[in-house]
């Protein structure tokens, strides 16, 4: 029974996790011999390359160092964030350092935008190579790639649980394709064998000079993706994704050193898997193309989903605003929907696709922005193995961030190609998060706050003298200890008292899961604390949990900050607060017994 749970959870981990590393031989090779002669020495020398990445970018970083680094079985920079911010000790290095995960999140966005362009694209392209259609139009191939992507998009309001059952098996089939017509190819060019020795790759480098160390921009996309093994942990847990990835190495070095054999008998080769594809096995080419377009649909799910997860981190860690969610599942809490990141996300998608047109050029700009985001892990992961005193480590991290620093500077030249889009597309949420953040603590400084004692001397005063309703009220606070306008205004002011008056408190814990709600001490005769303890993956009832303390209340008042300024940036920030969820919104209080209180803030 655990064996056959066992093989459920690395099934599922090739439909959810390895969606976009596995559509990468599908143009990596290709558009690295778009730079280079396809002579012996050189096919060998980038395929030394290639396998020698995903040894050091996706097994030795990921799969072992970043995956060992999770709080309880949740992975992401976030997560990383969270787990420095618990160990260092000093203000100045924590500001520095906090700030990294954050540029790491806008660029994975970045990139994640190309994904499904880059993808989807150079599978369709592979339509050429069916008689009849070698002529088709650019505009044509960007046309069906738009479709499928407005299809993939618009159906993710339904969620994607049903459909996830079915992602597994169908990589299964994808990743034995590649395997078998990688072995076929493989075994009439065996010399290809050569380049499982890191000392071709390293000789590529030292032959070719700048050419070489520019062709590290196209090789690193056989490793695009490879950031997912530890962003989904949290999906499937680190066990399946590491077993999966045993695996998928071996298909992926099989594929690429086919296409390799494939490329030093055929020099002449364009789209190489395709063509090697249709060498071997032409029978079976248009299941073969079908298949390609249905897994970078599912390399482009995965994408999205993984989206869907970062952004919600983000809101329960209050880096982003409050947007608002939806869950597709009622079982399953990864399961969730944020329609306006989806939205965001395809028009980005289909912008990337009308403007570039073609997968070769697109590639062009693709890589900048992961690699940046692996740089930035590596650095996170090293500070924090020193930081917990493990310098072996520490040590290994220093030395994979310093080969992503090499593939990172390999990247510079495709700003002026291109690679600025998604410099631009993660300027967007890194934009956001920045004045967010700092709105949010600016409004907070503003606001009117009465310490405790003296709210405490006032609220025992008033109780005492004044008529009180009959039944419970819930104040929504950050922190018991001062207390904002909105209820000084309303209890002292407005002389609204209630004859049981809780002070409701969320706070979030560092920790992905766990909820717990318990009333602290009590304050004063009528007055009580009510605190929920989160963590920032949880999707609670907050009503649920209210129940189950055995509160019933009449009335939920909340504060509304309405802010006036004639700053252009704290303008900005009040619209981005006027157009998301507010704390009320997303927690799904009962709209009928829900009371806003205006505050107005001058910022």
């Amino acid at each position: 029974m655990e064996k056959q749970s066992q093989t459920k959870g690395i099934i599922r981990s090739l439909g959810l996790v390895f969606g976009d590393i596995g559509t990468s031989p599908i143009y990596t090779v290709t558009v690295v011999f778009l730079l280079l002669k396809p002579t012996h020495d050189n096919v060998i020398g980038v395929l030394s390359l290639i396998v020698w990445t995903l040894v050091t970018l996706v097994t030795v970083q990921y799969a072992w160092l970043a995956m060992s680094l999770s709080r309880r079985g949740e992975g992401g920079d976030i997560v990383l964030r969270e787990i420095f911010l618990s160990l260092t000790g000093s203000k100045k290095r924590l500001l520095f350092i906090a700030i990294l995960p954050i540029i790491s999140v806008s660029l994975l966005i970045g990139d994640g935008v190309i994904t499904p362009a880059i993808s989807i694209l150079s599978a369709v392209e592979g339509s050429r190579l069916i008689p009849g259609l070698k002529n088709l139009p650019n505009l044509s191939i960007v046309f069906i790639a738009g479709i499928i992507a407005i299809i993939l998009f618009s159906f993710q309001r339904k969620g994607t649980e049903k459909v996830a059952g079915a992602f597994g098996p169908i990589m299964v089939v994808w990743f034995t394709s590649l395997a078998t017509v990688g072995i076929l190819s493989v075994l009439e060019a065996p010399e290809v064998l050569k380049a499982l020795n890191p000392y071709y790759g390293i000789k590529f480098l030292s032959d070719n000079g700048f050419i070489g160390f520019i062709a590290l921009g196209e090789i690193i996309l056989c490793a695009t993706g490879g950031e997912a093994l530890y962003a989904d942990m949290g999906h499937l847990g680190g066990k399946p994704i590491r077993q999966a990835w045993s695996g998928v190495f071996i298909a992926l070095v099989l594929n690429y050193l086919g296409q390799g054999a494939f490329l030093l008998r055929y020099p002449e080769t364009k789209t190489i898997l395709f063509e090697m594809v249709f060498h071997y096995i032409e029978i079976l080419y248009i299941p073969f193309l079908l298949l390609s377009i249905t897994a970078t649909v599912i390399a482009s799910q995965a994408m999205i989903s993984g989206m869907f997860s970062i952004v919600y981190q983000g809101i329960n860690t209050r880096l982003m605003p409050m947007f608002k969610v939806d869950y597709t599942s009622t079982e399953r809490r990864s399961q969730i929907y944020l329609s306006s990141v989806n939205w965001f996300l395809l028009i980005s998608v289909l912008f990337i696709m009308f403007e570039f047109k073609e997968s070769s050029s697109l590639a062009a700009a693709y890589g900048l922005a992961v690699t940046g985001t692996m740089t930035l892990t590596g650095i996170m992961m090293a500070l924090i193995f020193y930081l917990k005193k493990k310098p072996l480590l520490s040590a290994i991290s220093v030395l994979v961030t310093c080969i992503d620093v090499a593939y990172f500077t390999a990247n510079f030249y495709k700003i002026p190609h291109g690679g600025y889009w998604s410099l631009i597309i993660a300027s967007i949420p890194f934009g956001m998060i920045i004045l967010y953040t700092k709105g949010q603590k600016r409004l907070y400084r503003n606001m009117s706050f009465m310490p405790l004692e003296e709210f405490l001397h006032k609220f025992t005063r008033v109780y005492e003298t004044t008529e009180r309703i009959k039944g419970t009220v819930l104040f929504l606070i950050r922190d018991a200890k001062e207390l904002p306008f909105y209820i000084t205004q309303t209890m002292f002011y407005h002389g609204i008292l209630y004859e049981d008056n809780i002070l409701v408190s969320i706070i979030k814990r560092d920790d992905p899961f766990g909820v717990t709600g318990f009333f602290k001490e009590g304050l004063a005769k009528g007055l009580r604390v009510f605190e929920i303890q989160m963590g920032y993956m949880e999707m609670v009832d907050i009503e649920e949990i209210l129940r189950e303390a055995g509160v019933e209340e009449r009335s939920v008042f909340y504060g509304v900050e309405e802010i006036a300024t004639s700053n252009p940036i704290w303008k900005a920030f009040y619209f981005i607060k006027r157009n998301t969820s507010t704390f009320i919104r997303f927690y799904q209080f009962p709209p009928k017994k829900l009371h806003g209180v205006i505050t107005k803030v001058e910022l």
